[in-house]
């Protein structure tokens, strides 16, 4: 389907935590080496799973870019991510070893932002901003803050910066079990961003996305009955909402646009015609969801979801010569019309038209096509489980016609037709020099391409006047005054004949407003006035009252707040997490998280000489990683039953399985995180936390009248931690920080030791704990081994176990790995 859709290749998103990774890649690129030309990269995601390691990225990189589907540019393996610009040091050694040509996703940061935290790895940057702002359509400036600051960076750094632009037809989502419940407008994306790719012609494009129903944005089919949607159930969605949600539409004209992004050119072999929509009206009476337009997490103003979209019938058709469109809804036929058609007839055309009250069939027609959609209705009930809930999920679907072989070339193209969507001081300037061809994406947004238009001569008044920026305008009005000015029109509010002082704004005129004040009810008073101030503005629960640039928020402290016991977790949780991890946190309304709800940087690695002096030491925020504790031989732990419950689609079933038994020949310990709250001398216990592999269950439920029959592999809580029950009603088995909550005992020395492994635990009874009786326990050296690298003259090698906290014996079917290199310098190495 990808390839019949003239889509290139797949970049395979992948976590770090995700066990089953590697057996799957090596599936995807053994298929994929017997399709031909289909090409796929890895993309490491860094959000998802948390960060990776450095030598598993190599790894990763060496093994699958030896496959002949893998793809290289210029001799280089293409890699990207899923933001991780904390690990942007990382990619030196990466690079160095691989070879990659590196695009990563650093999106949270701004384009300017990423270029600094690499200082010269990347090979160019992917932007994950694919969707709109509030009630606006989408546009190109973003993309052209990322080409004007790669090109600047570039120029800087002796190479030509590769840019990824990112296209997506919609955007919803309800998974708190991630923290995401918002919808960005969709509404004709689909059809602009295609124009707005064929304009500015950026190195590669990423669709967003194939397969994730949990975003809405997928172009690939739907599962069939039985197949897994785990998204919905790990991200404990309310509903299935891509259910009977079919997005295949979306793929009919790809061959025509890639082309045509491609070559500057392509043919119209067949006419055809997709139309979009969603099938309850915004104000149905449904339930929101309590989703909201735009998402404070990413410090955006927020908005009803019913103030950022349109009840309107989306339509784009592949003609070779015009015809007029018509749509009807429960017959009424809405006059409907393009609002986009090509130049010279043959290409795509575009239109939209509101269906206002009208519910019923939906009918599409444009010459001898005729579409019928799915019915628009009130409902609020058209999947299982979807209990009354609005669905912002778009319907689409698609129609051929005829026949044909039509080329049509834009090689010769440029703009004709602009504006400045967002700016309105732009506006003037950019409607006129847009329409001769100049239409630069740093000010202006081109709507429309098409064969240059015979610009005004000699004898039109003005004509040859030298223009500038007017004083105390911004450099962006720069080109637009010069090219404006010297055709004749020169707007005395933004431009001028006399050269004035630069004037460089501290913020984008093109970037939205974001909150700057705001006001809250009951327990949010103080809460709203803080956050509001630095645009994390909820619209459940506040109200923002002013806009503008944004405030840079406070540095994040480590902790995390959530609310108090007896409020409204959807009211208080976001904007308590917020404000209390920035060093605000009113204990009316709020409950700070010592430990924090998220990771702890900071990791720090502690000796097995902890045995033996019982101390530790970290400047907080960190995370101690305790070392394991060796059995004298290897331990079977059997593992008891283990009942929960299982929810798929509207069915819960009880379970209760039976984990094979562990052997083991060390006790691991859970990680001790240490938040600035605690103070020096405290004491804490160490945990056992024994990882117990996944287990697969088999269910069967009732759908829509059918008994299906399907299989999900549950991971289960580690062990001992397990035996207490489901994490809905267990107790912790043990508590790292004790009931004394990580208080010192004085404020004097360290305490004595306070654990030991149990005889439950290890089996052993009389059996001291192993220690070093000397240090070093080893002195390392290189073996003398090498491989004509002159670089790494001075790394040591040493045996993949040779280190506690860095043993990665790899014995895979493809390569096997014995030995490893770091750079350390030759001498003594400690416990």
């Amino acid at each position: 389907l990808a390839r019949t859709a003239h889509i290139d290749g797949f970049a395979l998103n992948i976590r770090s935590d995700d066990a089953s990774a590697w057996g799957a890649l090596n599936t995807a690129f053994s298929v994929a080496d017997g399709k031909g030309d289909f090409k796929m990269i890895l993309s490491f995601d860094y959000a998802g799973g948390g960060p990776w390691s450095a030598n598993i990225v190599q790894q990763y990189i060496l093994q699958f870019s030896a496959y002949d589907s893998y793809f290289i540019d210029g001799g280089q393996p293409l890699v990207s991510t899923f933001e991780g610009p904390a690990s942007a040091s990382d990619w030196v050694l990466i690079k160095r070893k691989t070879n990659c040509l590196l695009l990563p996703d650093w999106s949270s940061l701004g384009a300017k932002q990423a270029l600094d935290a690499s200082d010269g790895v990347v090979d160019g940057l992917f932007s994950w901003s694919a969707w709109p702002w509030g009630n606006m359509a989408m546009n190109t400036y973003v993309d052209a803050s990322y080409l004007q600051f790669m090109e600047d960076s570039g120029k800087a750094w002796g190479k030509d910066l590769k840019y990824m632009m990112p296209a997506s037809p919609w955007f919803y989502t309800n998974l708190p079990g991630y923290d995401k419940n918002w919808m960005w407008r969709g509404d004709d994306m689909w059809f602009d961003r295609w124009q707005q790719i064929i304009f500015l012609n950026p190195d590669y494009v990423q669709i967003i996305s194939w397969n994730d129903f949990g975003e809405s944005h997928h172009i690939g089919p739907l599962y069939v009955d039985g197949d897994d949607y785990k998204a919905f159930e790990v991200g404990e969605a309310p509903f299935n909402y891509a259910a009977d949600m079919p997005h295949d539409g979306w793929r009919q004209f790809l061959p025509y646009v890639i082309d045509m992004y491609k070559n500057r050119k392509a043919t119209i072999t067949q006419e055809g015609l997709t139309g979009w929509y969603r099938p309850t009206p915004k104000q149905s009476g449904c339930d929101d969801g309590w989703t909201t337009g735009n998402t404070a997490s990413q410090l955006q103003r927020e908005y009803y979801p019913y103030e950022i979209v349109e009840d309107m019938i989306f339509y784009t058709a592949l003609l070779v010569s015009s015809q007029s469109v018509k749509v009807t809804v429960g017959g009424v036929d809405l006059g409907a019309a393009w609002t986009d058609q090509p130049e010279y007839g043959s290409g795509l055309y575009h239109g939209s038209v509101k269906y206002g009250g009208n519910l019923g069939a939906v009918v599409i027609q444009v010459g001898s096509m005729t579409l019928t959609g799915r019915e628009i209705t009130s409902a609020c009930n058209r999947v299982d489980g979807q209990d009354g809930k609005q669905n912002w999920n778009a319907w689409v679907g698609s129609q051929t016609g005829s026949s044909a072989n039509k080329e049509v070339d834009i090689s010769k193209w440029v703009c004709i037709e602009g504006t400045a969507p967002g700016a309105p001081e732009f506006a003037d300037l950019c409607e006129f020099t847009c329409k001769y061809g100049y239409c630069p994406p740093g000010a202006c947004y081109c709507s429309n391409m098409g064969a240059q238009k015979e610009k005004p001569d000699s004898d039109t008044p003005g004509y040859g006047t030298k223009g500038y920026p007017a004083e105390g305008m911004s450099s962006s009005y720069e080109g637009l005054c010069a090219f404006a000015c010297d055709l004749g029109f020169c707007p005395s509010a933004y431009c001028d004949t006399s050269e004035h002082a630069k004037v460089v704004p501290n913020v984008s005129p093109f970037t939205p407003d974001a909150c700057t004040s705001g006001k809250g009810g009951e327990g949010l008073v103080g809460l709203c006035d803080f956050a509001c101030n630095f645009g994390f503005c909820p619209v459940h629960t506040c109200t923002c009252s002013t806009m503008g640039a944004l405030n840079e928020p406070p540095a994040q402290s480590g902790t995390s707040g959530s609310a108090k016991s007896g409020l409204d977790v959807r009211v208080f949780d976001a904007i308590c997490d917020f404000a209390c991890s920035r060093g605000y946190c009113p204990d009316d309304s709020c409950v700070q998280d010592a430990t924090g709800e998220h990771e702890v940087d900071n990791p720090v690695y502690i000796g097995t000489d902890i045995f033996k002096t019982s101390t530790a030491h970290c400047s907080p925020p960190c995370v101690l990683v305790l070392p394991p504790s060796v059995l004298p031989s290897s331990t079977t732990i059997s593992i008891p039953p283990y009942t929960t419950s299982v929810e798929v689609g509207s069915t819960t079933s009880t379970v209760t399985l039976s984990p094979p038994p562990i052997t083991v020949g060390q006790i691991p310990f859970s990680n001790v995180p240490v938040t600035t709250s605690i103070s020096d001398g405290a004491v804490f216990v160490a945990c056992t936390s024994l990882a117990v592999d996944p287990v697969d269950v088999t269910i069967t439920y009732t759908t829509g009248g059918k008994t299906v029959i399907t299989t999900r592999e549950l991971t289960l809580p580690p062990w001992p931690q397990m035996t207490q029950g489901p994490p809905d009603s267990w107790t912790e088995t043990c508590d790292v920080w004790g009931a004394g909550g990580g208080s010192g005992d004085d404020g004097g020395s360290a305490t004595s030791p306070t654990f030991s492994p149990s005889d439950q635990f290890t089996s052993t009874t009389s059996t001291p704990l192993p220690t070093w009786t000397e240090f070093p326990p080893g002195y390392i050296e290189d073996d003398g081994e090498d491989d004509d690298d002159d670089d790494d003259d001075l790394v040591v090698i040493f045996d993949c176990d040779g280190f506690w906290f860095f043993s990665f014996c790899i014995d895979f079917p493809e390569f096997t790995v014995t030995k490893w290199k770091l750079n350390l310098p030759k001498g003594k190495i400690g416990p």
